[in-house]
């Protein structure tokens, strides 16, 4: 029930919401889709697109979804889900990771993409949100070394944060709306809980 209960309902107050993001759902999961460079950040600085098996070259946006690790690299279809990969996760017991996928080109749909408005200090949060989910070193971001990818264009960084059956990938999506003071849920493990808040008539 609290996926039901907005905050930010009301953007009016923020102004000069003319810049564009994205969230993206596979049905289970949210991604945060945003430009890979533009004026007020440059993920460019930070990600190498060539790690990708398909060696991507002039992504236009980039999609981050963050996760368990061992869901991420040790199940690539529910079938494969082992229980002691379920158990780990779901106990906070395992590490996390951050799924990075490139696109040439987005379409919204209204249904399981969806486009939004912000501002540049809306945007500028959100990305700041993102870019600190990421583990880091002096090196910059984690890239692990994997052949679990599940394309072309993605690859997977160490995350900061523990996954567990209170706070999921969809609880970490939302909480990135929030810190962009976006519309979105009180709390929700869900996806369809962060979608309801932009479909809903």
């Amino acid at each position: 029930m609290l996926s039901y209960i907005p905050v930010n309902k009301d953007q009016s107050k923020h102004h000069n919401q003319d810049l564009s993001f994205f969230i993206l759902t596979n049905g289970v999961h949210t991604d945060i889709v945003v430009p890979y460079q533009n004026d007020f950040f440059d993920w460019k600085l930070f990600l190498d697109v060539s790690l990708t098996p398909g060696k991507t070259i002039d992504p236009q946006w980039v999609a981050f979804g963050w996760g368990d690790k061992g869901f991420y690299l040790q199940t690539p279809e529910w079938k494969d889900l082992k229980t002691s990969v379920a158990l780990k996760a779901a106990l906070g017991l395992s590490q996390s990771a951050m799924h990075v996928t490139y696109y040439e080109n987005l379409i919204a749909n209204g249904e399981d993409c969806i486009e939004i408005k912000l501002n540049k200090e809306q945007y500028i949060a959100l990305c700041t949100f993102i870019y600190e989910s990421f583990d880091t070193t002096n090196d910059g971001f984690q890239w692990i070394d994997t052949d679990q990818n599940y394309g072309l264009n993605d690859v997977f960084y160490e995350a900061k944060g523990r996954y567990n059956i209170f706070y999921t990938c969809n609880t970490w999506a939302n909480d990135a709306l929030k810190s962009a003071k976006l519309k979105t849920s009180f709390f929700t493990l869900w996806d369809k809980g962060i979608f309801y808040h932009y479909t809903k008539k």
